[in-house]
């Protein structure tokens, strides 16, 4: 147990039985203790799903699956494990996966992970534009990816995805703070609405506020309102003080929630257009 533990929770038999003996590993195995995962692999008992599936297959977790790990946001969990085998592979009984083939880096394999680089095109190939855009602004946000590197890893994709992912390559942005933001710029985005930028910051005298979405020259800021509540009633105010300071100022904001932007995003497509054009003056259509 203590050799398992210390290499993340898994381990071959060969290095089971150099660090104790063929004997302890049968003992354990008997007792409970250990969970044979497939030939020449053992684990602790209740290993995670994703990584006992990339163990039994030898192949590693992937996609939805990895950015989980990499804890980026996703609008549903996976149901069941994506593990990437090798292009030669033949896929062998094993534990319920989707299972996907591609070249996989050895330090990949060691970790039994993709990388966040490799991790964030992989999304882009099976999600919908605006769910793989979250995942893309998440992964920038933490800083361990760059655009520039984003950006290329897309070009160089070959294979189904390929367009959505260079397409959320492109509009992926590090300066968004929470998935329902993300998401609802994608509509911005996939409607051709431009002049919005995330987390602007507006001067109003003395005082600074931020905005999840800001269109400078209409003077217009979208809130992403999700679920949850004010911490307490000394931040519902800052927060009504806050949209108070803007349309005093001559800002128009708009707050849309999460089953808005989720479930009817015409509308919101819609009115967003139609504030801008009355701001701006342009045609109502976008």
């Amino acid at each position: 147990m203590e050799v398992l533990i210390r290499q993340g929770g898994w381990a071959t038999s060969a290095d089971l039985v150099r660090a104790t003996s063929r004997r302890a590993l049968a003992a354990a195995v008997r007792n409970g203790d250990v969970e044979r995962l497939t030939r020449g692999f053992y684990g602790i008992p209740g290993l995670a799903t994703d990584l006992a599936a990339a163990i039994a297959y030898d192949g590693v977790v992937s996609h939805t699956s990895a950015a989980a790990r990499w804890q980026l946001p996703l609008l549903v969990a996976p149901p069941k494990p994506h593990i990437i085998l090798p292009m030669s592979r033949n896929a062998r009984a094993g534990p319920p996966a989707v299972l996907h083939w591609g070249t996989t880096a050895s330090a990949d394999l060691r970790r039994r992970r993709t990388s966040l680089l490799r991790t964030v095109p992989d999304c882009a190939r099976i999600l919908p534009f605006g769910e793989a855009l979250a995942v893309a602004d998440a992964a920038l946000c933490r800083g361990r990816l760059t655009h520039e590197e984003l950006q290329a890893a897309a070009i160089a994709m070959r294979g189904p995805g390929r367009p959505n992912a260079i397409q959320v390559a492109a509009a992926a942005n590090g300066g968004s703070e929470s998935f329902l933001e993300s998401m609802l710029r994608s509509l911005l985005v996939s409607a051709g609405i431009d002049g919005f930028e995330p987390q602007v910051l507006v001067e109003l005298g003395g005082l600074r506020v931020r905005v999840d979405l800001g269109h400078r020259r209409a003077r217009v800021a979208l809130e992403a309102e999700g679920y949850e509540f004010h911490g307490s009633a000394g931040d519902f105010a800052a927060d009504c003080r806050r949209y108070d300071e803007l349309v005093a100022d001559g800002w128009l904001v708009l707050r849309f929630t999460y089953q808005q932007v989720l479930g009817d995003p015409d509308w919101v497509i819609a009115t967003v257009q139609r504030a801008v054009a009355q701001r701006v003056g342009e045609p109502r259509n976008g």
